[in-house]
């Protein structure tokens, strides 16, 4: 589980709950320090959350400063179920664009000749094998137009994609700094080639599930962060119970 401490108006971590506990006990916190972990409404002393672990020290004491956090200990990594609901945002949004080519590019024709194969005793997987050879190109120039629509939104002004923004994240580099084209580029090279060799649910989002900071294989890759909170937003913490809690593909 990972903690984040409260003091003075300002948040510090995430720390590990062991290390908390340690702090508490030597006294580098205080027990009326404000703590807040995921699926909790609203921040609490720690003295409440870890009543066990409090400190033998004297609570007139000058209150230490907060241990150091690391330099790469980013807040609010999105979590798997976040991402995933920003990705069928823009999976529904990427479908005009895909109908239009595909209608374009000969669709309705390659449709009819399909279910005319059927009728006629054709096989299905021959007819099915047909249709996707007809329709290939187009299926490439939609995958084609993903990629773009991907790669430009990660690493603009936004960076976001629609569907990212709508949901409140951002793509950044493992500073939390807007990424670059090239970055941008790369990150989405990687997702382009799991959606060709179909191995992108196996090995390029599942591993946001399980990574240390939610990182799927393209953003191990191209060395990048989806993190909650959209770009220009200066209040990064925790929601209060008067404005929901925070939930961290």
């Amino acid at each position: 589980m990972e903690v984040w401490i409260g003091r003075d108006g300002e948040r510090h971590g995430p720390y590990t709950e062991a290390d908390v506990r340690q702090w508490l006990a030597s006294g580098e916190v205080s027990p009326a320090d404000l703590g807040w972990y995921e699926g909790l409404a609203d921040w609490q002393p720690l003295s409440v959350l870890f009543p066990s672990a409090q400190a033998a020290t004297d609570e007139t004491a000058t209150i230490p400063p907060m241990p150091p956090v690391a330099t790469d200990a980013l807040a609010d990594v999105a979590s798997f179920r976040r991402r995933l609901g920003a990705w069928i945002i823009d999976y529904l949004i990427l479908m005009l664009p895909a109908t239009i080519i595909g209608f374009s590019m000969g669709a309705p024709a390659a449709l009819a000749r399909f279910s005319a194969q059927l009728k006629a005793g054709v096989g299905l997987e021959v007819a099915a094998a047909e249709y996707a050879h007809t329709m290939h190109p187009a299926a490439l120039l939609a995958l084609l137009a993903g990629f773009i629509y991907y790669a430009l939104f990660e690493q603009s002004r936004w960076q976001a994609t629609p569907g990212k923004r709508a949901l409140g994240l951002r793509v950044t580099d493992l500073e939390g700094q807007r990424i670059t084209l090239g970055r941008s580029l790369l990150r989405n090279a990687v997702r382009l080639a799991n959606v060709v060799t179909s191995l992108i649910p196996l090995i390029c989002y599942l591993a946001v599930a399980w990574t240390a900071r939610r990182q799927g294989l393209h953003d191990l890759l191209a060395k990048t962060l989806v993190l909650n909170g959209r770009a220009g937003d200066t209040d990064t913490r925790p929601a209060s119970s008067t404005g929901g809690s925070t939930f961290s593909a």
